[in-house]
């Protein structure tokens, strides 16, 4: 069964952002490729039983194993050595990225304490989209009665689209609760 969301998109977003941003081509309207989960531990990460919690946490938030990263260079300031755990990561793509995007609008994001909106301001130079998590017990599936430490999560959207203005109209259509900060 197809996710309701990529069903959504093919039927009636991408007609839409045709409008909006004058295309002529179904294949230039920008898509989101890929969902990038990713959880940082800093020094709980050379301990394995936390390591292990953070991962079991990670697969029940994004629905697959995560992978352990590792750190690339010792920096003495951070107390970080070559080859050790930093911390774990997930892509999603597919059928699974819709199903977490839809997870993430309708359920996490509205159980954010004091929650206003996501920045508009979170895209990079490569039209991607980037914001954090303070809280992964957002998440329904994340069970908060054997969770030991509450943790940060960072979530990078990564598009097809060529300009900033494409991204968020990509991300609005998906109703993204995106507000405009200005100075």
């Amino acid at each position: 069964m197809t996710p309701r969301l990529k069903t959504t998109y093919n039927k009636e977003i991408v007609s839409k952002l045709m409008g909006k941003l004058s295309l002529k081509n179904k294949h230039e309207v920008p898509k989101i490729e890929k969902i990038i989960l990713n959880m940082g531990l800093g020094e709980d990460a050379s301990d394995g039983k936390k390591l292990k919690s953070c991962a079991d946490d990670m697969s029940l938030i994004s629905g697959q194993k995560p992978v352990i990263t590792k750190f690339k260079k010792s920096i003495s300031n951070f107390k970080t050595r070559k080859g050790s755990n930093a911390g774990v990561k997930v892509t999603l793509r597919a059928d699974k990225m819709y199903e977490f995007i839809d997870r993430l609008i309708n359920i996490a994001l509205p159980r954010i304490k004091d929650f206003k909106g996501l920045s508009s301001k979170g895209i990079d130079s490569s039209n991607n989209y980037s914001f954090g998590i303070k809280e992964h017990i957002v998440f329904p599936e994340v069970n908060f009665d054997k969770v030991e430490k509450i943790r940060g999560l960072d979530v990078t959207i990564v598009t097809t689209s060529k300009n900033k203005v494409g991204t968020l109209e990509l991300l609005k259509e998906f109703n993204f609760p995106l507000i405009d900060r200005k100075n």
